[in-house]
């Protein structure tokens, strides 16, 4: 059985689009691309090398796919990254029937992309790693696919764009495995599913008149 485990860079807000520089993806107007590159320092280098450092698969959704096909296999052999990327499978994730892979170890996931995630979770063979891809992971945190979320939340406030997460996610309570803090204040948080949610209160046991009239006039 392999695991599903998120990689996501965020702002504080929750927006994961464009880290990687201004052209990425302004989709939307999106027109702060790059937001990323100005905190990235040696620790937070060190936190993603540890998150390659285990066999993975790639699974991206079409989007993610482009862009990463569009960089990685031209980076130079000595970058950490793109021999690495180049090397291993990937998975995508369209809605595009006619969309065809151009980079070596692609793999088109089918008409039914959640059916072909589960069908890889049941199999041998290296974790599956999502970066990016906002859309399919909304559509993985719906089905309760996620095995694992490292989310690298970034001290910034963006407004507006692609979000981490949405209306669809399934209710899940989550366990803080680590967290560390670079010395740009990036927060590299790893969490896991830990059951339902619970709740609790803190109101009254008795409630006040005030709250009384306060609860039947909510609309």
């Amino acid at each position: 059985m392999r695991k599903l485990i998120v990689g996501a860079f965020t702002s504080l807000d929750g927006v994961m689009q464009a880290p990687g520089g201004p052209e990425e993806d302004p989709i939307g107007g999106f027109s702060f691309g790059g937001w990323a590159a100005p905190y990235f320092d040696e620790t937070m280098g060190a936190e993603v090398g540890e998150l390659f450092s285990a066999p993975f698969d790639l699974l991206l959704g079409r989007k993610t796919y482009d862009i990463f096909a569009a960089h990685w296999p031209y980076a130079k052999p000595d970058d950490p990254i793109g021999p690495l990327f180049d090397r291993i499978n990937k998975y995508v994730a369209t809605r595009n029937r006619g969309f065809e892979t151009n980079w070596q170890n692609s793999h088109i996931l089918g008409a039914d992309a959640v059916e072909a995630v589960r069908q890889l979770k049941r199999e041998d063979g290296p974790n599956l790693l999502t970066q990016g891809s906002t859309d399919f992971l909304k559509t993985l945190f719906a089905h309760g696919l996620v095995d694992e979320i490292n989310v690298y939340v970034f001290p910034i406030l963006l407004g507006r764009g692609k979000r981490l997460f949405g209306d669809a996610s399934q209710p899940t309570a989550l366990k803080l495995v680590s967290s560390k803090t670079t010395a740009s204040g990036i927060t590299a948080n790893r969490y896991v599913p830990s059951g339902a949610v619970t709740t609790g209160s803190f109101e009254f046991e008795q409630p006040t008149e005030a709250e009384l009239a306060r609860r039947k006039n909510l609309t």
